[in-house]
């Protein structure tokens, strides 16, 4: 396993380098810069900062400072804060984009696959199509849509919940930005979930251990929940990758202080620094978390792991 694991690592290393090479060169080429603002500095002054910041060198030079920078775990300053450079900033809001993230990811697995393993238990029943209804709801409208909606009923008329921002810390303010994110995602795993459920119900072993006599629920749970599983990790991997990146929106919807806000500020300011220091900090967390899904899929599958 740790083998395995060690080569899954190498081969993120091409594409990393690959991913922040194309990043750079395309913010770089981008029209306007940092310090293109509504207010026009004096030519002098732009020469310093350019200078300070090395951007009065060579693009290629530029890019090897960077790429040295980044060996050494500096993701560089940002334009638009003296006080804070681009590692500070995501710092400061990764306690609360993971927080939002991950508790949302635990969500939809857990309505998911339940969701789905009773959708198998219940085949073409009026349980299956009452939930497969219910779901498909999340499948099918947004989150920039969903969120307005649940902010009107459960935050303005019914008054049961914060419309937005993150107050204490206590769960109530998580309550509806989680289940906005979740929701989608708990509609897809639950399909994934049914099918692979169905398929593996299906076949000869299932079959023996309800000759035996065993119960259907326990015939779920201890023989063909684990191979049903299968599809549903290859699917967590790109899941939860989305749910930390895509919290940019419902951060900025329910006004919390995740990376979201950092990221956003930083694109209207023309502060690639920081655009560039985010979108680097989600590619290494998306390629860590499709190499944790794969270690675990080669858990469940011992023939992936031997290839």
């Amino acid at each position: 396993m740790l083998s395995y694991a060690f080569r899954r690592l190498l081969s993120t290393i091409p594409v990393l380098w690959i991913a922040v090479t194309a990043c750079f060169f395309v913010l770089r080429l981008a029209p306007g810069g940092p310090f293109d603002g509504e207010r026009s500095l004096p030519p002098a002054i732009l020469q310093n900062l350019a200078a300070h910041y090395n951007l009065d060198k060579p693009l290629i030079q530029q890019y090897f400072y960077y790429v040295g920078d980044l060996l050494r775990g500096d993701l560089g300053p940002s334009f638009s804060s003296e006080d804070f450079n681009v590692a500070q900033q995501i710092m400061i809001g990764l306690p609360y984009t993971f927080t939002l993230g991950m508790t949302a990811f635990a969500l939809a697995i857990i309505i998911g696959v339940a969701v789905g393993c009773l959708g198998a238990l219940y085949q073409n029943k009026m349980p299956d199509y009452v939930l497969g209804a219910m779901i498909l709801v999340g499948v099918v409208f947004p989150n920039f849509l969903i969120a307005p909606i649940l902010q009107l009923v459960f935050g303005i008329q019914l008054a049961w919940l914060p419309v937005g921002g993150w107050g204490d810390g206590s769960l109530k303010f998580l309550v509806l930005p989680v289940v906005v994110m979740a929701l989608p995602h708990a509609g897809r795993i639950s399909r994934i979930t049914r099918g692979s459920m169905i398929e593996v119900m299906n076949q000869n072993f299932i079959r023996t251990a309800k000759a035996k006599g065993i119960g259907p629920r326990l015939t779920v749970m201890r023989h063909a929940l684990k191979p049903a599983m299968m599809p549903v990790v290859s699917y967590l991997g790109p899941a939860a990758s989305y749910l930390l990146t895509g919290s940019l929106v419902v951060e900025s919807i329910f006004g919390l202080p995740g990376i979201g806000r950092y990221f956003i500020n930083a694109a209207l300011n023309r502060d690639y620094g920081m655009v560039l220091g985010t979108v680097i900090f989600y590619m290494v967390l998306i390629v860590f978390l499709n190499l944790i899904v794969d270690i675990a899929y080669a858990w469940l599958d011992p023939k992936v792991r031997n290839r």
